[in-house]
C-alpha cells in the first residue's frame, strides 16, 4: 500500500510539471518545497454548493406550488376537487419512484450528469404546468417535478459530502435543507400576488441558474474513484482545494474508502442479522 502511495504521489507532480513540489518520504505526503495546505473553501467548492441550493430551492418550490394556486387552476382548467387532489398527489408518487431509483441513476450516471438530466425533467416539468391546456398534461409535468425531488434528496447530501472536506461538511451539509424551506415560502409569498402560470415560469428559474455553473463544477472525487479513473481522481480534487493543494492523503483517503467498499459483500451486510447476535 505505501508503494502504491509513492507510486501515485510522483505520478501526480509529473503530471502538474511544478518542479517546486517535492515528495517526502518522512512524512508520507508532499513536501513543502512549494505546496499549499488543502483549503477548505474555494471558489469551484462555492459554485458547487449553489447549484445545490438552487436544486434544494427548487424543490421547494416544487412542493410549495400547489397549495396557493388551487383556486386559480381549478377555475381556470374547470377541474374538479378529486382531478386537483390528483394533481396535488402526484408529486408524491413521482418522488417515490425517484426515490427508488436514485441510488442506481448516481451510481450509474455519476452525479454530475444526473444533475443535467434531472435539471432537463425539472425545467421541462415547469414548462408543462405553464403552458398547459388539459389536465393530463399538467399531471404529467408535476411528475415530473415530483421524480426529479425524490431523486435530489439523495443526490445533493451525497454530493456534497463527498466534494468537501471533514472540517467544513457539517456546515455545507446545511445548506441544502435551508434553501428547500426558503423555496417553500417563497411560493406561498409570490403565489398570492401572480397567477398560477406565471408562478410556475418563475420557478424554472433556480434550474436555468444551474445550466452555466453545471459546465464548470467537477465531479464528485468518490465517484470518479469508484469508477476507477484515477488520474481524473487527482484533477478533481486539485480543482476542488486549490491547484497547489497538498491533495495526497485525502485522495488516498478516498481509495482506501473505495477499496474497503467493494470488499464489503452482501454477506458482511447480513452477518448484523445473524441469530447470535440479535439475541444479545
Amino acid at each position: 500500500m505505501e508503494q502504491q502511495r509513492t507510486e501515485a504521489t510522483e505520478s501526480l507532480l509529473v503530471r502538474q510539471g511544478n518542479d517546486n513540489l517535492v515528495y517526502n518520504e518522512e512524512n508520507g505526503g508532499l513536501g513543502d518545497g512549494g505546496s499549499v495546505a488543502v483549503s477548505d473553501v474555494t471558489t469551484i467548492l462555492g459554485l458547487s454548493t449553489f447549484v445545490a441550493a438552487c436544486i434544494s430551492f427548487g424543490s421547494g418550490c416544487a412542493v410549495g406550488y400547489s397549495s396557493p394556486t388551487e383556486s386559480s387552476i381549478v377555475e381556470d382548467l374547470g377541474l374538479s376537487v378529486a382531478e386537483f387532489s390528483v394533481f396535488g398527489s402526484i408529486l408524491s408518487i413521482g418522488a417515490l419512484l425517484g426515490s427508488a431509483v436514485s441510488g442506481k441513476i448516481t451510481d450509474l450516471l455519476g452525479r454530475k450528469l444526473t444533475m443535467w438530466i434531472l435539471n432537463l425533467f425539472y425545467i421541462g416539468g415547469w414548462l408543462a404546468i405553464a403552458f398547459t391546456k388539459s389536465p393530463w398534461l399538467l399531471d404529467l409535468g408535476r411528475l415530473s417535478l415530483g421524480f426529479t425531488i425524490g431523486t435530489f434528496t439523495y443526490l445533493m447530501p451525497v454530493y456534497i459530502s463527498e466534494i468537501t472536506t471533514k472540517s467544513v461538511r457539517g456546515r455545507f451539509s446545511v445548506i441544502p435543507s435551508l434553501t428547500f424551506g426558503w423555496g417553500i415560502s417563497f411560493m406561498y409569498v409570490v403565489g398570492s400576488f401572480v397567477s398560477w402560470r406565471t408562478l410556475a415560469l418563475i420557478a424554472t428559474i433556480p434550474g436555468l441558474l444551474q445550466l452555466l455553473p453545471l459546465f464548470f463544477i467537477p465531479e464528485s472525487p468518490r465517484w470518479v474513484a469508484k469508477v476507477g479513473r484515477d488520474k481524473e481522481l487527482e484533477d478533481v480534487l486539485l480543482c476542488l482545494r486549490g491547484n497547489k493543494a497538498d491533495i495526497f492523503n485525502e485522495a488516498a483517503e478516498i481509495k482506501d474508502y473505495v477499496e474497503s467498499l467493494k470488499s464489503f459483500s452482501k454477506e458482511g451486510i447480513l452477518e448484523i442479522f445473524q441469530k447470535k447476535l440479535l439475541l444479545e
